[in-house]
């Protein structure tokens, strides 16, 4: 017996982004939706990018993850509106989650909304949360097998933060290999090496989103 489903079974996320999308849009929100496995370094990165782009942009973070508020309290020490999603055992936000805690913000008052995903390099790179850019990050301890083991993160995301570039001289990890297999699965992406630690290659990454900011405001 075949069964034919003729309904996408993402249907009703897809119609939740599509809100999502329009409400950032009218609001000329940039919204980066971060992802990566766990222990690669999003909240500290999202720290340091919020530090440094604060004196300038109104920014909020909605935070993803499986338990505790560990992370939004991180977040809410830099100054910036931090809202916890807690998935209680789920792989990965989903749009619906994120339409529920949008109307805790007030969007006049948001220039970037940086949505930090749970930690995990399948689930959340397979839905779309109306945002505006998809960014991975991986660090360099992880190893270089993530890119081509992963592949559907990598080709769906637009950006590559190779994170934790300090500790270089200690791992085994090829930064030029890196960039060969994200090229192999994904020509449009590219890949920023930096240290949240030690700030090195954070001025690269600030103007990228300085740069899509803008993008953002011309649509």
């Amino acid at each position: 017996m075949k069964v034919e489903l003729r309904t996408d079974v993402l249907t009703n996320n897809n119609l939740s982004a599509d809100f999502n999308r329009d409400l950032f849009t009218k609001t000329n929100t940039l919204v980066v939706n971060l992802m990566s496995s766990p222990g690669a370094g999003k909240t500290t990165t999202l720290c340091e990018t919020i530090r440094r782009l604060s004196s300038e942009f109104k920014i909020a973070v909605i935070e993803g993850d499986l338990a505790t508020s560990q992370d939004a309290d991180r977040i809410r020490e830099t100054g910036a509106q931090a809202v916890q999603i807690n998935t209680h055992g789920g792989c990965h936000l989903d749009a619906r989650m994120i339409a529920s805690v949008l109307p805790e913000f007030d969007f006049s008052e948001v220039d970037i909304l940086f949505i930090e995903n749970v930690g995990n390099l399948v689930c959340p790179s397979g839905y779309d949360l109306g945002q505006t850019h998809k960014v991975a990050v991986l660090s360099v301890p992880e190893g270089n097998d993530k890119i081509p083991k992963y592949p559907t993160m990598f080709m769906r995301t637009e950006l590559v933060l190779l994170n934790k570039i300090d500790i270089l001289p200690f791992v085994d990890f090829d930064i030029e290999m890196a960039k060969k297999d994200l090229e192999a699965l994904n020509a449009n992406s590219s890949i920023i090496s930096l240290s949240a630690r030690s700030g090195e290659g954070f001025d690269t990454w600030i103007q990228w989103i300085k740069d899509a900011y803008n993008a953002c405001q011309k649509q």
